[in-house]
C-alpha cells in the first residue's frame, strides 16, 4: 500500500502540486493500493473540517478517475460522508479508518452498505492526545507484561461484534498511543492477532518509534504474519 498524502503538513510522500508524479512513482515501484489521506494524524496534527479534507482530497479522485490505474485504492478517512461523496466519484475502494468506527457513528453502518473493504485501527485518543495514553498496564499478563497485547485483542474483539458483515482488515496501530517498546513488542507478536482470521496492515514507515529503522520494522511484520505493508517507498 503505497501513501499519497494530501494534508499540506506531511512529513513524507506528500503529492503536492505533482500527484500524477507521486501516482505514477508509487505505480512503477509496484503499489499494489493506493492509499490517499488528506488529513494528518501526526501526533499533535490539528483538527481539519470535513470541507477542507474533501477539498483536499476530490482533485485526487478525479485524477483517479481518469486515469484508472490498475490496483486498488484506499482512502484514509474518519468521515462517513467523505465515504459517501468519495463512492460516488470513484465506485468502491477501501475505507481506511485510522478510529475504527469510533470518530463517526454512521461510519460503519455507511461502509456496509456500500459494500466496502475497511481497515479498523487501533488507537487512544485524538492525534493531540494519544501520546499521554500509553499505559496498558491493567491488561498486563505473565506472558506480555506491558500488557498491550491484551489490550489489542480485547479492543479487536469487541470490534468484531460491531463490525458483523464486514471484510474487514487489521492494523494494530503501531505510533498510535504506543510507545517505542510497545511499537516494537506489537511487531514481534503479530501472530496474536491471526484468532481474528482477518488479514493484517501495518504501518511502520518513517514512524518515530523505528527510528530510521523502517526496514527492520516492515521486516519484521512481514516475518510474523503481516499482510500488507503501508510504506512510502516500495521495495521489493
Amino acid at each position: 500500500m503505497g501513501i499519497v498524502n494530501l494534508s499540506p503538513d506531511s512529513s513524507f510522500g506528500r503529492a503536492g502540486d505533482d500527484l500524477a508524479g507521486r501516482v505514477e512513482h508509487l505505480l512503477g515501484q509496484g503499489a499494489d493500493i493506493l492509499d490517499f489521506g488528506a488529513v494528518s494524524t501526526r501526533p499533535g496534527a490539528d483538527d481539519v473540517s470535513g470541507e477542507e479534507e474533501w477539498r483536499r482530497l476530490f482533485p485526487a479522485l478525479e485524477f483517479v478517475a481518469k486515469r484508472r490505474p490498475d490496483c486498488g485504492i484506499s482512502i484514509d478517512t474518519t468521515s462517513s460522508s467523505i465515504v459517501r461523496k468519495a463512492y460516488e466519484v470513484i465506485g468502491p475502494f477501501t475505507v481506511n479508518d485510522v478510529s475504527a468506527g469510533e470518530a463517526d457513528a454512521d461510519m460503519l453502518e455507511t461502509v456496509r452498505e456500500l459494500g466496502l473493504g475497511y481497515v479498523a485501527m487501533h488507537r487512544r485518543g485524538t492525534p493531540s492526545t494519544m501520546d499521554s495514553l500509553c499505559d496498558y498496564s491493567g491488561y498486563a499478563t505473565e506472558r506480555y507484561p506491558s500488557g498491550v497485547i491484551p489490550a489489542l485483542l480485547e479492543y479487536f474483539t469487541a470490534f468484531s461484534r460491531r463490525a458483523e458483515g464486514l471484510d474487514w482488515i487489521l492494523d494494530p496501530g503501531l505510533g498510535f498511543a504506543k510507545t517505542e517498546e510497545q511499537n516494537w513488542e506489537i511487531l514481534g507478536n503479530l501472530e496474536a492477532f491471526s484468532v481474528f482470521g482477518r488479514k493484517i496492515l501495518v504501518s511502520a514507515s518513517d514512524k518515530r518509534f523505528s527510528r530510521g529503522r523502517t526496514e527492520l520494522a516492515e521486516r519484521m511484520a512481514m516475518e510474523h504474519g503481516a499482510g500488507i505493508l503501508r510504506v512510502h517507498e516500495i521495495v521489493r
